[in-house]
């Protein structure tokens, strides 16, 4: 699903099957390191970061498995489109990210990629604990209650 300009910019993706799977503990935004043929790429929607994860690479924080096709126009100048993207964030955070990784067993999540309002390409994490299956019933359960709830109110009123 893409939405198109949100108050922070215009979204090229997101991961709506990240909140269901995972408990999201805390966001941050973080830019890409990224060549020109992938800018063009995502200013034209396309992008997919649903099977995407963010971990270590070499000390830095790496964006594995995102899927950003090819530009077609670039010819020879081309991206390989589930390359490995370097994460820009500032060092005390990349090593307090990398730390909860490595201790806690916490995992970096994908949620949403973004243009900012100056026209910077972003990328917002969450710092998740997976769900268990029944979490997942429970987050169900709920959200069929508030719509149910919803649509009895909006019948009454």
């Amino acid at each position: 699903m893409v939405k198109k300009d949100t108050p922070t910019g215009r979204t090229v993706a997101q991961n709506r099957r990240a909140r269901y799977d995972y408990s999201i503990e805390d966001t941050i935004e973080a830019g890409l390191v990224l060549t020109g043929s992938e800018v063009k790429s995502l200013r034209q929607s396309q992008a997919s970061i649903n099977e995407a994860y963010a971990g270590s690479d070499q000390g830095m924080l790496t964006l594995f498995n995102a899927n950003i096709p090819e530009f077609f126009q670039a010819g020879r100048f081309n991206h390989e489109p589930k390359r490995p993207r370097r994460l820009l964030v500032h060092r005390r955070e990349r090593d307090r990210l990398l730390g909860l990784i490595q201790r806690e067993g916490m995992t970096l999540v994908p949620l949403s990629l973004y243009f900012n309002a100056r026209g910077i390409a972003k990328l917002q994490l969450g710092l998740a604990k997976g769900k268990r299956k029944s979490d997942k019933r429970e987050t169900e359960k709920k959200r069929d209650w508030q719509r149910d709830k919803a649509r009895i109110m909006r019948d009454r009123g």
